[in-house]
């Protein structure tokens, strides 16, 4: 099999059998993982003159990845027997509740 047909496979099964808000999840971890690849890129090309604003963002973008991968571990249907009790509004809850906890913690750091 080649590579081409392994990712179209892995897409049309995505597409069938992933529920709509695990889709909508995906999608943010996709926007805040390409917002850290384009500021690595930049500090690479242009440098980190404001050290603490780049480390902040980059950290930021880094947070926020792991605050999704946990949302998205407790909302997945699949994996209720090892979240129980934990209902995907109280996941949601906590994930804003860190976000909000984490973007203080950032801007005071920025300076």
């Amino acid at each position: 099999m080649s590579t081409i047909t392994v990712i179209g496979k892995f897409l049309q099964e995505y597409k069938k059998t992933t529920p709509k808000k695990l889709k909508i999840i995906d999608a943010y971890l996709l926007y805040v993982f390409l917002t850290g690849v384009i500021q690595f890129v930049y500090c690479c090309l242009v440098g980190t003159f404001p050290f603490n604003s780049f480390l902040s963002g980059f950290i930021s973008c880094v947070s926020c990845f792991i605050l999704g991968v946990c949302l998205r571990l407790q909302v997945n249907p699949q994996n209720k027997t090892q979240f129980y009790g934990i209902s995907p509004e109280r996941g949601f809850a906590d994930f804003i509740f860190a976000h909000v906890i984490l973007h203080i913690i950032v801007m005071n750091f920025i300076g």
